[in-house]
């Protein structure tokens, strides 16, 4: 029997599953605590053995129908007792009734169809250095310029769920640089670039189009610098995969995008570049 004690994580201990992420190789980005506690502050776990955490988990509820499961780390040494299980029968509790999504590492696939996800697609992370041009398209414009109610209605086009707070905290965040480009008035193409352990990650990157795509992430890294950049694919969106090798990055690592049920239609055709693995 698991000694395991389970317990919310509080926003300001957020940092310890980032950490843990961190040295998993998944890249955190340097303001990701603050802003990953708004869609749902008592959606992080941590499971402690006599006060010493050894396992995380998340599971933020968007809305009533839509959750997203992260985090899901076992201090090693720790693994093999059933405190991975019992930290995880936690997180879905958690959810509800909710369809559940997640980007879970491809060896771990069979153990999630346990718990009722079935594959989607892979989401597929490329990065290596990009040089910062010259100067940004000119047709290009500051992300925070752009209405919020217009980047919520183009999100809604990419995501299962509205998350209204957590965009206009991910757009402001310190070191996030967001760029959008309109086309008659409307919006075609989007993007933040952040800050990371390593460099910089772009995320989200909706496109109508490569093209749109294209200018986008030439106006963020203008914003950045240039430099280490990482870019998480659907690799079910070709154009979005040849766009990412086409500007000099190589895949590093696959995910398996999954889910425990339906959800919206999403336009996987508009999606460049995922948010996070870790929200979704």
């Amino acid at each position: 029997m698991s000694n395991l004690q389970i317990r919310n994580l509080r926003p300001e201990e957020l940092s310890i599953a980032i950490d843990w992420a961190a040295a998993e190789g998944w890249n955190p980005g340097l303001a990701d605590a603050a802003c990953f506690a708004i869609p749902d502050a008592k959606g992080f776990f941590v499971g402690e053995i006599d006060g010493e955490p050894v396992a995380t988990v998340s599971c933020v509820n968007y809305d009533d129908r839509f959750a997203f499961l992260g985090f899901y780390i076992v201090r090693a040494g720790f693994r093999g007792a059933g405190h991975g299980l019992r930290i995880w029968n936690a997180a879905i509790a958690h959810a509800g009734s909710r369809v559940i999504g997640l980007d879970g590492v491809v060896a771990q696939q069979d153990n999630y169809r346990k718990s009722g996800f079935a594959l989607a697609y892979a989401n597929v992370r490329y990065g290596g250095s990009i040089a910062a041009p010259p100067s940004p398209p000119v047709d290009v414009v500051a992300l925070d310029k752009v209405p919020l109610a217009m980047i919520e209605a183009d999100d809604a086009t990419v995501f299962p769920a509205r998350r209204s707070g957590f965009l206009r905290a991910w757009i402001a965040a310190p070191g996030h640089v967001g760029r959008a480009l309109l086309r008659d008035g409307k919006l075609a193409g989007w993007g933040v670039i952040r800050p990371c352990r390593t460099g910089h990650k772009i995320g989200p990157l909706i496109a109508d189009d490569r093209a749109a795509a294209e200018a986008i992430v030439q106006a963020l890294m203008a914003g950045a610098g240039g430099g280490e950049v990482f870019l998480d694919v659907p690799a079910v969106n070709r154009d979005a995969v040849r766009l990412a090798e086409a500007v000099g990055l190589a895949s590093t690592f696959e995910t398996a995008r999954m889910y425990t049920g339906a959800i919206v239609p999403l336009r996987l055709d508009r999606i460049y570049g995922v948010t996070s693995f870790e929200l979704g």
